[in-house]
């Protein structure tokens, strides 16, 4: 008998609480793959598995899985768990160990729309994903994709027997109805995404038959595949339920949206949708309860691997789906831990007691640098591990508003020697060793990260870094903002001049910018900093009523801008992390009969960025064009950077088992996404 064939036979489970191992197939895990090597890293189909193994996988679901799934709003009684999975489920080596059901995974976010990506990583599920080497993109609710020769067409075969969290079938005509009668139907979303247009034209997307949806796009993508695979929105939503308040699909449909007190299709829709593929937007429980319990759900049915139960100001809570689609090798349904609470704690010195409570289960959004020694002075007390990460792409960046209401301001911020001077009168090194503990190294604001892509220099990397108050002084000295008896420099109109910096701690540190507030102060400004939430940040940037963009520099890996270029052009991001520009693409968008016109290079990088997506990252002509949009970036110096590669903390709970410390931090990759979180399990 092989070894395989022993082990299927022999194979037992020593841990307690953990659901009986399935007859036939060895329990592979990262740490021993018993010589089975899978198509894609640490994941297998079930019938690549199967046969590789010589065995049968037999299934087991959580115990607690009906008093679970009572707790789902509308959610009919379960079926038995062969009726549940997809006929063709994702097959999860775990990392360390096959998993114990139970638990609670708790977490913090600030508010229900703010700093909850790390927490909506958790759960999150796309068509594809990256597996955690962060190069290798693989299955995930898709489990294949065909491209025809000149990346104009792209198909994907889904599981069949897929089911949405409440036991519908998931089928290709989820994914239509989301682009084609949400995305581009002005009376659900009133302005398409960018990010879902192609050179500003849509796409075609068409079910062939239940398990196959095909993309056609009007140009060539060739890197679009890596959207699915770091993308926090999701490309499908359930038609079978919001498409019973649409008239194209329930002729009732508007007497259903009468009952409900919905005066339009766009209002009923949202009530669920939220006009949004960002996961943490309000659901139905916190815009109205009792509407939601009289329609018969508080959430939009979900294929994640937890779905929303209970939300209010103070947090919200969440099961697991009992119809989410992997297993791991044992065939036990995952997720091991059925429960996320997510408190709303906006306040930093809060959300640290907690951790050093131990009351936090995993956090690593908007935990700063200075927080890392006392957090992990209290390991011991608060029974976690307090880790650093590498980052990709962390850089603070300022960006003086070019199109600010202001028309001085405006005039001011325009001219490329301000950002120049401002940027030479930062003493990033006084910045890194007080505000990033020595960590990290200057680099310039860049819409790429220079180790992802080939066509960055390292005299780009540096443009303007350097400490040179002589410089910095001169240049503004030649704008003509000249100082007053008091030292202050005044604008040409006589008035002081005076920055507004109005940031979000989750964007950047507030220690960072009492610190700049009082080098700029040496070369005559005044500085005024205020701090806001995130939502108000957000708001106010999108809205074009602040003199200074502030975030971190997200969005700028290799994979992420070879297919979506809005960090490249204007508006240079989107609203998370909005970078100004709004005139110039109003400009832009309406031929020139509204907004204003940029300047010729700004204005080119319309042209470059959609050609840019069009090329394979890391062609010859990709690089041309990278280089090319990165002069005209430092040209402009349109984002000031400050310090890059800074260590970033989070924390997990010491009893977290098949946690797997991360490579790299970045959002860009959302978050723990990468590293499988369905897989965690706490230690008895």
């Amino acid at each position: 008998m092989n070894r395989l064939a022993v082990l299927a036979c022999s194979t037992v489970l020593g841990l307690s609480g953990t659901a009986a191992l399935a007859a036939g197939c060895p329990a592979v895990t990262v740490a021993d793959m018993q010589g089975l090597e899978p198509a894609y890293p640490e994941q297998f189909e079930l019938d690549a598995f199967q046969a590789a193994a010589g065995c049968t996988l037999g299934f087991a679901a959580n115990p607690a899985s009906a008093a679970l799934n009572a707790r789902i709003l509308g959610n009919p009684a379960l079926p038995p768990l062969a009726a549940r999975l997809p006929a063709e489920p994702l097959v999860v080596a775990p990392y360390e160990a096959i998993g114990s059901y139970g638990g609670v995974i708790n977490g913090v976010s600030r508010a229900t729309e703010s700093g909850t990506s790390d927490m909506l990583s958790v759960r999150h599920v796309n068509l594809v994903r990256y597996a955690d080497d962060l190069k290798t993109i693989v299955p995930n609710v898709a489990k294949s994709w065909d491209w025809n020769a000149d990346f104009t067409q792209l198909t994907f075969t889904l599981r069949k027997g897929h089911k949405w969290s409440d036991g519908v079938p998931f089928t290709a005509d989820d994914i239509v109805f989301w682009y084609n009668d949400l995305l581009l139907n002005p009376a659900v979303t009133a302005k398409v995404p960018d990010r879902w247009l192609f050179d500003g034209k849509p796409a075609t997307v068409e079910a062939l038959d239940a398990e196959h949806v095909r993309f056609t796009f009007p140009t060539p993508q060739p890197n679009l595949l890596n959207r699915w695979a770091v993308d926090y929105g999701q490309t499908f939503q359930p038609r079978h339920w919001l498409a019973r308040f649409m008239d194209k699909f329930n002729p009732d449909a508007a007497a259903l949206r009468a009952e409900y007190g919905f005066a339009t299709e766009g209002d009923a829709v949202n009530f669920y949708y939220g006009n949004s593929d960002w996961k943490d937007v309000p659901s139905a429980m916190m815009k109205d309860p009792a509407l939601a319990a009289r329609i018969g759900k508080n959430a939009v049915p979900t294929l994640e691997s937890h779905i929303v139960v209970e939300e209010s100001a103070e947090g919200r809570r969440l099961v697991a789906n009992p119809y989410f689609h992997m297993v791991d090798t044992a065939g036990n349904q995952l997720p091991y831990i059925p429960e996320i609470h997510e408190a709303f704690v906006p306040e930093r010195e809060v959300v640290n007691l907690r951790i050093l409570n131990g009351d936090v289960t995993w956090k690593e959004q908007a935990l700063e640098l200075n927080d890392f020694p006392l957090l992990k002075e209290n390991e011991a007390k608060g029974h976690y591990r307090a880790v650093l990460a590498p980052t990709f792409g962390e850089n603070v960046f300022y960006s003086f508003n070019r199109n600010d209401k202001d028309p001085v301001l405006r005039a001011i911020f325009s001219d490329p020697r301000f950002s120049r001077a401002l940027s030479l009168g930062m003493d990033r090194e006084e910045i890194r060793e007080i505000v990033y503990l020595g960590q990290g190294r200057t680099q310039q604001a860049l819409p790429a990260e220079p180790r992802t892509v080939d066509f960055i220099t390292e005299a780009d990397k540096t443009a303007f870094t350097a400490f040179d108050p002589e410089t910095a002084n001169r240049l503004l000295d030649e704008i003509g903002l000249k100082a007053g008896p008091d030292g202050l420099r005044l604008r040409p109109d006589g008035a002081p001049l005076t920055l507004r910096l109005v940031f979000a701690s989750q964007g950047s540190p507030v220690q960072l910018h009492e610190l700049v507030r009082g080098q700029w102060a040496k070369l005559g400004l005044q500085v005024d900093i205020r701090e806001v939430t995130t939502d108000e940040y957000r708001a106010s940037a999108n809205n074009n009523d602040v003199d200074v963009f502030i975030w971190k520099n997200d969005g700028i890996t290799g994979p992420f801008i070879s297919q979506d270029a809005t960090m490249l052009m204007p508006p240079f991001g989107d609203f998370f992390n909005p970078g100004g520009g709004f005139d110039w693409v109003k400009w832009h968008e309406k031929n020139g009969a509204e907004g204003s016109a940029p300047p010729a290079d700004i204005a080119r990088l319309w042209p470059l960025g959609a050609e840019f997506v069009t090329e394979p990252l890391g062609s010859a002509r990709s690089n041309e064009i990278g280089a090319e949009i990165i002069r005209i970036h430092l040209d402009n110096l349109l984002k000031i950077g400050v310090v890059a590669d800074i260590p970033s903390p989070y924390v997990y709970d010491a009893r977290l088992a098949n946690f797997r410390p991360q490579t790299a931090k970045t959002y860009d990759f959302y978050w723990t996404y990468s590293y499988r979180p369905q897989q965690w399990f706490f230690r008895d």
